[in-house]
């Protein structure tokens, strides 16, 4: 297969994501694709640096599929054509956090058998001192890439890069063990992509979509290619700031964008002043995800940004995107995570293996187009996420008699006291009603006498402050008893992933 022309794509069946790309570049090539703080690409400059780092992985490298390649780095234009010029060349990436220590990124490269790595000048000056046993060549984000890039032809054979091989390979947070390699295929990321554009309203090729979370992250992975698959407008941020995202919503003409709760957290701890001053955009789309909202989050979105604008979406690194509350929903289903996402079918199973009647909790199960391969290199971890073509996460969650989903907790979250099941979301989702309360996370700590004993950390509101006794007294007016924390820690913010995601592993560490 050849690219000279730039007409052909790498994967048979167009389940790749350079051939979205490609086409939009037929379509519109002097069109602005992406923006960082630093650069701007067209369709046609971008396809060109794309192919030119796919040919790089092919001319100068020995790479297999068993041989894997990594990113370290923030979000930047040139992260997104290593993305896409690995996937086209058929070398999984790994897409690797660069907030996690040096000797972690060591432990993940290595676990990967990641032959090259690519990292940005932030993080260039550690890893070039760190001792990785399959990292052969470190290639940095700059002078270094673009010497790189330019010693490649940009044309040449292909290989022919089936639909279901691995795309890339996120690691999991390992709030419950080792992070473990999450095979993710094209066919995966493609569908997903489809998925999004007929849920959400904002991917189609006028679409303007602001993208913050981290790269590294799945989920803000895949809400920023979607627009470039499309044929949209993409704008990236490398570091939020709250003012900063509110100006450039207002400002620049954005139709979607995804934020995490922390975002929004942070938005509405600005003064009055800011947040009139930025009031109004073109939104036709904001969509959160990683942790639950609270209640009184939500309805601040709701009134600032407009009532028919949220969707909030749950789903996994291994399942992808599982359900989505619309908009029309938000108030009339609360704690809710909607209905199945497009294609999704799910299934509420208890200890028995039964599926759950209404309102009955179970542990989730899904099958879709959207599922992974299993883990890299991990085949008890992969029969274990895996039943018969339906994937779980150990999530528990009920349905009501709409059919809507609730995410109850994560089984290992669940608490066992005095021989009782406990979840905590439901606690927290309590605490997070009371006007003192942020947010706050639930934990069970070793007791001797119940096995173990529920304690709450919560984030006081701005000037307020944690009585314990009237928070215990506040939970028992809505819960039973034995539901009720009796610890309380106040703590200025909850320990959160580069996504989002709540790390209890680091409560625990706490207590």
């Amino acid at each position: 297969m050849n690219i000279d022309e730039h007409q052909k794509p790498a994967i048979s069946e167009s389940l790749s994501l350079v051939s979205g790309i490609r086409a939009a570049m037929q379509l519109t090539p002097t069109k602005i694709a992406i923006t960082d703080s630093d650069s701007t690409r067209t369709y046609s400059e971008l396809i060109t640096r794309i192919d030119r780092v796919s040919m790089g992985f092919l001319e100068q490298m020995d790479l297999t599929s068993q041989v894997h390649a990594a990113i370290v780095a923030g979000n930047s234009i040139e992260y997104v054509e290593v993305i896409a010029g690995a996937s086209q060349a058929g070398v999984p990436l790994a897409t690797i956090n660069p907030q996690l220590s040096a000797a972690e990124i060591t432990a993940i490269c290595d676990d990967a058998l990641a032959q090259v790595l690519f990292t940005d000048l932030h993080n260039a000056e550690r890893l070039l001192a760190c001792t990785f046993a399959s990292v052969k060549k470190i290639i940095v984000l700059g002078e270094d890439f673009e010497s790189w890039i330019s010693s490649s032809s940009g044309g040449g054979s292909l290989p022919e890069v089936s639909a279901d091989d691995v795309f890339t390979i996120p690691y999991t947070s390992g709030t419950t063990g080792r992070p473990k390699g999450v095979l993710v295929s094209h066919r995966s990321r493609i569908m997903t992509f489809h998925g999004m554009a007929a849920e959400y309203g904002c991917y189609t090729s006028e679409d303007r979509f602001l993208a913050i979370a981290p790269l590294c992250h799945g989920a803000g992975l895949a809400f920023a290619l979607a627009s470039l698959f499309f044929g949209g407008y993409v704008q990236l941020i490398n570091r939020f700031d709250a003012e900063t995202v509110l100006r450039i919503l207002h400002e620049d003409n954005i139709t979607g964008v995804f934020m995490v709760p922390t975002h929004f957290h942070k938005i509405f701890a600005l003064t009055p002043e800011t947040l009139r001053q930025y009031q109004g955009t073109e939104l036709g789309s904001i969509i959160s995800n990683a942790a639950p909202l609270p209640h009184a989050t939500k309805e601040r979105i709701l009134e600032y940004f407009g009532d028919d604008l949220l969707h909030e979406t749950y789903g996994s690194t291994e399942a992808s995107i599982v359900s989505n509350l619309r908009p029309e929903d938000q108030r009339r289903k609360q704690n809710c995570v909607g209905l199945p996402f497009d294609t999704n079918l799910i299934s509420l199973r208890n200890e028995q293996g039964e599926e759950c009647g209404p309102d009955e909790p179970g542990e989730l199960f899904s099958s879709s187009p959207y599922l992974f391969n299993g883990y890299w290199n991990n085949p008890d971890e992969t029969e274990a996420a895996f039943n018969a073509g339906w994937v779980t996460v150990g999530d528990i969650a009920r349905r009501d008699a709409d059919g809507y989903l609730y995410i109850i907790d994560r089984k290992k979250d669940m608490v066992l006291s005095g021989g009782i099941n406990i979840y905590p979301r439901e606690i927290e989702t309590v605490l997070e009603q009371h006007a003192a309360i942020a947010e706050a996370a639930v934990i069970g700590v070793p007791d001797d006498k119940w096995g173990e004993r529920l304690k709450a950390f919560v984030v006081p509101c701005d000037g307020e402050q944690i009585i314990p006794d009237q928070l215990a007294a506040f939970v028992e007016t809505l819960l039973a008893k034995y539901k009720v924390p009796r610890e309380y820690q106040a703590i200025k913010e909850l320990p959160r992933n580069a996504g989002g995601k709540l790390l209890k592993a680091a409560l625990r560490e706490m207590t």
